[in-house]
């Protein structure tokens, strides 16, 4: 019998632009991952440890990443539409040229990205980009 692949594993074997749908990395450690703008599609990430992760151009498309610790992390560039963001710690994070948006599911509130609770001490938001996005303004 093989040896179990760790979720860390997992992303850091795909190559540039894959896609991943419906994939659950809940309670991973994936502090300090590099991703190569990996496209997530209703994928979970509830309480995670991505803490000083780069995300860069990376694409995540109604995931659900509740409580996760993205401090210190490098979003630059990245998409976030129809997100769950609800007490996630964004905190010194660089949202540089992030969007924060929606998917066209239906009537909102279906497919708005949820950023209540968001922690974002130091965060730096650059030419963020925000289309109807629950919970925000945002007081840093």
């Amino acid at each position: 019998m093989g040896r179990l692949v760790t979720p860390r594993e997992n992303l850091a074997s795909c190559r540039q632009h894959a896609a991943l749908q419906r994939e659950s990395f809940d309670g991973a450690d994936l502090a300090s991952v590099r991703l190569r703008q990996l496209w997530f599609t209703r994928c979970t990430f509830r309480e995670t440890d991505l803490r000083q992760a780069t995300l860069d151009g990376c694409y995540f498309k109604l995931c659900d990443l509740r409580g996760a610790n993205l401090s210190g992390a490098s979003l630059r560039g990245a998409s976030l539409a129809g997100c769950d963001l609800t007490g996630a710690d964004l905190r010194a994070a660089d949202l540089t040229g992030a969007r924060l948006g929606r998917v066209l599911t239906g009537a909102p509130p279906h497919g708005l990205t949820n950023a209540t609770d968001v922690k974002l001490d130091n965060a730096v938001l650059r030419d963020l980009q925000l289309e109807e996005v629950i919970g925000w303004p945002i007081t840093r």
